[in-house]
């Protein structure tokens, strides 16, 4: 999981930075305070057109390997009527998940009872055969429900997996559009919803940095004075939280995404 922006400055390490006074302070804050509410009436306006997109039936059916058998999409529901899907880059032959989704991941401790309570089950879903996933999820630690789509359809009809001939030919169709993904797997959540006939349907998705929203750290960093302080991309400085220590000595990246 890669997140592309343009570098940004580190204003506590720009001397021009401007020092004001506590009531300077206090009337600059009044005035982004503004902003910042107009900024979340926009997001809740966003949040209400998501909400509104079409839902298109999902016809085919689709088994994933889980460490309780295989079980359909529908399965996945465990019982509720929403479901989120993460969609985690970890190849067939990789040897560990994505540095970036991993970060991501590391965020839904805690979360996955609450989303559970309110209607909505969470699994993340990776192309990797269900041995390496287990092996990967019980180094890292992570409870929530994790399931290999290997030898199925489904990474490939929801645009995260891409074959040998679409990396070739540099139009693989990602985030809503076709280009050079430069890589086997991408990331992205896709969203489901099961009436009570049992039918499912797809009803949003998001790639790219719209997976953003779902990371916690980025919205404590963005409050502070260095703010995310990346030149590039969350590769930058995100490590397998279990490899920090490792990669100061070695200023190793991500193994999996190549970078």
């Amino acid at each position: 999981m890669e997140s592309q922006r343009e570098p940004r400055n580190d204003p506590q390490n720009d001397p021009q930075h401007r020092i004001g006074s506590r009531q300077e302070w206090l009337e600059a804050s009044r005035a982004l305070l503004v902003e910042e509410k107009a900024h979340m009436r926009a997001g809740d306006e966003l949040a209400r057109k998501r909400r509104a997109l079409p839902w298109v039936k999902v016809d085919k059916t689709y088994v994933f390997d889980t460490p309780q058998g295989e079980k359909t999409l529908a399965d996945l529901f465990g019982g509720r009527s929403q479901l989120i899907v993460y969609h985690f880059m970890f190849g067939a032959d990789w040897e560990e998940g994505c540095v970036g989704c991993s970060f991501l991941s590391d965020h839904m401790t805690g979360i996955v009872t609450h989303l559970e309570h309110h209607d909505v089950s969470y699994v993340t879903v990776s192309h990797a055969p269900l041995a390496r996933i287990e092996a990967f999820r019980e180094r890292m630690g992570w409870t929530f429900p994790w399931v290999s789509s290997a030898g199925g359809d489904f990474n490939f009809d929801y645009h995260v997996s891409f074959t040998p001939e679409q990396l070739a030919s540099k139009q693989a169709f990602y985030n809503f559009t076709e280009q050079d993904v430069g890589i086997d797997e991408q990331h992205g959540h896709s969203v489901f919803y099961r009436d009570a006939n049992g039918d499912v349907y797809h009803t949003y998705s998001c790639y790219g940095r719209g997976d953003e929203r779902f990371i916690n750290t980025y919205a404590h960093l963005d409050v502070t004075p260095k703010g995310r302080n990346e030149t590039s991309s969350l590769v930058d400085w995100v490590k397998h939280y279990d490899r920090y220590d490792e990669a100061r000595q070695s200023g190793g990246g991500c193994a999996a995404c190549g970078s």
